[in-house]
């Protein structure tokens, strides 16, 4: 369990989720394809693998368009401002993904590290095991 919440909180610091080394995003929507510290691939090598991020980053979008419509409509009833819910919603939803998205890159690889721990072919070759985990 506090292996899980670690490896989440490095996400959320954009760091490799597994030894927490730094510089494993390159530009805003790009992830290294090897972690600097551990060697971890980060795609885990398979194609197609960023579809769970992009499944995550979508629902995080909707569940905060929605929270926030249920909010104003809540604070606002019986008279609820439709057309600002209509006009703020739009920027929620293409904002929010957009600078959310390398989070949500490294939040879906903690969750998939947790649940399928890494093998020696998820590592890069010339470090078949990886580093051991280090500091946050």
């Amino acid at each position: 369990m506090a292996r899980g919440l670690r490896s989440l909180l490095r996400s959320l610091a954009l760091r490799c989720p597994r030894c927490g080394a730094r510089g494993v995003t390159r530009r805003w929507v790009t992830v290294s394809p090897v972690c600097p510290g551990c060697r971890l691939r980060l795609d885990r090598g398979e194609p197609d693998y960023w579809i769970g991020a992009l499944m995550l980053n979508l629902i995080a979008a909707e569940l905060l368009l929605a929270g926030g419509i249920l909010v104003t409509l809540v604070l606002t009833w019986p008279d609820p401002p439709w057309d600002a819910l209509l006009w703020g919603g739009i920027p929620i939803l293409v904002v929010f993904p957009i600078v959310t998205y390398p989070v949500t890159k490294l939040l879906w690889l903690a969750f998939d590290l947790n649940v399928r721990p890494p093998t020696p072919r998820d590592f890069a070759p010339g470090q078949e095991t990886g580093a051991p985990e280090s500091a946050p």
